[in-house]
């Protein structure tokens, strides 16, 4: 019971840091700052500067191999300046909408590459979700100026794109977060994703800074941005063990509703009809996504022994923790096997 309460307040807790990390974009957007590769630098700064500085002290090797690491960091970082460049086009309400696109995605990656065997109530949930999602862009291109954004159509699409990056670092990290430590995964991406968001804000964005007037409205939500990207990035590792990806996508669902809260109460913006028919489509989809049970995953091979790939991110953690004890008792038998004397202490137990 613990552990369910626990998951439910971090499907909470996810949600708001979504919306707030919306709700900054969208506020910086409105106030004329276009910097999205400098926001989301600052969050993996604070991911280099914590995990980073923990994995230094601990003087552990690295788990994985760093190119690894690189290539996740790179897509995540394309991934986020997406997502947020995309508040400069369209509105609040549909860019977090759209962000279910990446659930089809992870589907057809998995399918593909992982070889997993999805039942026809999977498919079915996610063709329900697709339907939603191109409401969603319908509703954009037929709201017009009421929409909250300047070209909704090239924000839909951007935030299409994020999503479709996301699902792939989906993927990719269901084989990293088999060998890896979560804190090692968190310090590499802040590190890497430093590094590569820094070289783009020099290479894009000097401009656009320095013609910034930085005032409380522009400083604000930069913080904001920051602080809420850095937990939701931090949470999500922990959530994931609890719950699963299945369950982590659709408490993310409730954060849409959170932005149509937003755009009533603080934009004082009118939200059209299809996107509440979108939005009841893709949770209908989800939940019977869900209740179709889980999909069954194929094995594949590490260096001779074969693993089973569960469909879950949780299932992977559990079973790491289960190796991990497993490999230490294995290494004490080991030696306590070669310890001289042993054979005696056996034999005459009540010496030595």
């Amino acid at each position: 019971m613990r552990v369910v309460r626990g998951g439910i307040t971090l499907h909470t807790v996810l949600s708001l840091l979504n919306t707030g990390t919306s709700f900054s974009s969208s506020q910086l957007a409105r106030y004329g700052v276009d910097a999205p590769m400098t926001q989301v630098f600052f969050n993996y700064l604070l991911l280099a500067g914590v995990y980073g500085s923990y994995l230094l002290y601990q003087r552990k090797r690295p788990k994985s191999s760093w190119y690894l690491y690189l290539t996740f960091a790179i897509i995540d970082v394309e991934a986020n300046y997406l997502a947020t460049k995309a508040y400069q086009y369209t509105s609040i309400t549909s860019a977090m909408l759209l962000d279910c696109w990446t659930i089809p995605v992870v589907l057809l990656l998995t399918w593909l590459v992982l070889k997993t065997q999805y039942l026809r109530g999977h498919l079915v949930g996610v063709c329900i979700c697709v339907l939603g999602l191109f409401l969603v862009v319908f509703s954009d291109v037929h709201d017009g100026d009421r929409s909250g954004g300047r070209n909704p159509l090239l924000g839909d699409i951007l935030v299409l794109m994020a999503s479709t990056l996301y699902a792939v670092n989906n993927v990719y990290e269901e084989f990293l977060v088999k060998t890896v430590n979560r804190l090692e995964l968190l310090a590499f991406i802040g590190g890497f994703g430093a590094i590569t968001s820094a070289l783009q804000v020099v290479l894009f964005e000097r401009e656009e800074l320095a013609s910034i007037h930085w005032t409380a409205d522009a400083v604000l939500p930069f913080i904001w941005y920051s602080i809420c990207l850095f937990s939701f990035t931090t949470l999500v590792p922990t959530l994931l063990k609890i719950s699963g990806a299945t369950m982590f996508n659709l408490s993310l669902l409730t954060s849409d509703m959170y932005a149509v809260g937003i755009r009533w109460l603080v934009y004082h913006e009118s939200v059209d009809w299809l996107y509440f028919v979108a939005f009841a489509m893709v949770a209908v989809g989800l939940t019977w996504y869900t209740k179709s049970g889980n999909a069954v995953a194929a094995s594949f091979e590490i260096d001779g022994d074969y693993e089973t790939l569960a469909s879950e991110a949780e299932t992977y953690l559990d079973k790491n923790d289960i190796d991990s004890e497993s490999e230490e008792v294995h290494v004490n038998l080991e030696a306590d096997i070669h310890r001289p004397g042993l054979v005696q202490e056996l034999y005459h137990p009540g010496r030595g």
